[in-house]
């Protein structure tokens, strides 16, 4: 089937460092992103004991046309998984030639490592990564809620609220039912690691948004005011936008941009769940909006994330975004650590408009910068769960070198701290 494949393909450019799960997975372009996705990150968790299993079982000597990514899919789907899907293609009765000794393989590795269940050998096995230890981050929406009255909601819950948080080590260490308040972000409630929230009833009603910390800050860095003009130029599946518009308490315009028809549309039925009234959804290849038309003479900000674009689109679309006359400031963000979608591309876009767009220093407190690949690099902002404990990400702040030079640095960026007091605990008597 072409899921097998689709998801070798991804487990393949993981490894090679050409992105992140999520962002390989969008521009695989496969129609059920949902099934590729589980598929991609159950085969990775337990990506060593399937090492293990075929190194064992002898399955690449004996199938030599079979590639290594793919055998560790199938692998998986055969003895982890809940069997082939669609009746296997032509991949079940190759594996079912193999089954018997790698079922015997597995069953002997369980024995050896003393433990009785598949998922115990991943305890015993392995150790966790880091991003498995990312906690889970929820975005208030300030266009139904505040934060004040969440918190108020989850104490009431049972949860107990332990103020804003001063370090890493502090939302590492958070367990049970303890939540705090990120030390960066007024909106942004950090819960224990696989919190699950969907089922809550905040969520469902669109008060909160799970979203990780790294993809908080692009919206948060561009920080347009109420009542101007945005361009998310690869706006989907909307997390972003929804972030926009609370930004600009729904006064101006976001002009929401996405290739895909089903993406448009989940992005549709998400912002209108979060109360968001002031995008204009497209779907439309961002590439194909003409710096010119009328509609977009005012835009004066450019939200640009190309994570889930093919490769090359990256550099194509930075350019045309600083080709828009009345831009004044641009966020390019990327969830891949890639130093060819990353720093290469700012610095090429950079050279193609010497002397108007410059990068400005976003967050100097920030631990973990940009690759010294250009001078000015460092200015730019990398995120990982090592460094950052968040997913990974990278953004570079542009602006308009004549906007730099007429507006203090405080003024042009987001500020480095939130500016309202971090809600209280209220005392009982």
């Amino acid at each position: 089937m072409a899921v097998y494949a689709a998801a070798a393909a991804v487990l393949a450019g993981v490894e090679s460092r050409q992105g992140s799960i999520k962002g390989l997975v969008y521009g695989s372009r496969f129609q059920n992103v949902k099934q590729l996705y589980a598929l991609v990150c159950e085969t990775q968790r337990y990506s060593a004991v399937l090492d293990a299993v075929i190194a064992s079982a002898g399955l690449l000597g004996a199938e030599k046309k079979l590639r290594p990514h793919l055998a560790k899919v199938l692998v998986y789907e055969l003895l982890l998984g809940r069997g082939f899907r669609g009746g296997g293609g032509r991949w079940k009765p190759l594996l079912e030639r193999h089954q018997a000794r790698l079922k015997a393989e597995l069953a002997r590795l369980k024995v050896h490592r003393g433990v009785s269940r598949n998922e115990d050998l991943l305890e015993v096995g392995t150790r966790p990564g880091p991003a498995s230890q990312v906690p889970r981050f929820v975005r208030v929406n300030t266009l139904k809620t505040c934060p004040h009255d969440v918190i108020d909601y989850f104490k009431r819950q049972g949860f107990s609220y332990q103020g804003r948080a001063s370090s890493l080590e502090e939302l590492r260490a958070l367990k049970g039912k303890r939540f705090l308040l990120d030390p960066l972000l007024p909106e942004l409630l950090v819960f224990p690691v696989q919190t699950d929230l969907h089922q809550h009833p905040l969520y469902q009603a669109g008060h909160l948004i799970l979203q990780d910390k790294a993809s908080c800050l692009p919206a948060m860095l561009l920080a347009p005011p109420p009542g101007a003009h945005v361009i998310d130029a690869c706006a989907a599946p909307g997390n972003k936008a929804s972030h926009l518009a609370a930004l600009l308490k729904n006064q101006g315009k976001i002009f929401a941009f996405d290739l895909d028809a089903k993406r448009v549309a989940s992005m549709a039925t998400l912002l209108a769940r979060a109360g968001v009234s002031c995008c204009e959804l497209a779907e439309k290849d961002f590439l194909a909006v003409s710096p010119s038309d009328q509609r977009y003479c005012q835009v004066q900000y450019i939200l640009l994330d190309p994570s889930c674009s093919g490769s090359g689109f990256q550099q194509r679309a930075l350019c045309h975004a600083l080709t828009f006359p009345s831009l004044r400031r641009l966020v390019y963000s990327m969830c891949s650590l890639c130093q060819e979608e990353n720093e290469d591309v700012v610095q090429e876009a950079l050279q193609q408009s010497p002397g108007t767009f410059r990068l400005a220093p976003a967050l100097p407190s920030w631990p973990h910068r940009g690759l010294s690949t250009f001078p000015g690099a460092e200015h730019c902002l990398r995120a990982s769960p090592e460094t950052t404990l968040t997913g990974g990400f990278f953004i570079a702040v542009l602006e308009r070198v004549d906007v730099l030079s007429s507006v203090s640095e405080s003024e042009a960026l987001a500020p480095e701290l939130p500016p309202s007091p971090a809600p209280k605990r209220k005392k009982r008597r």
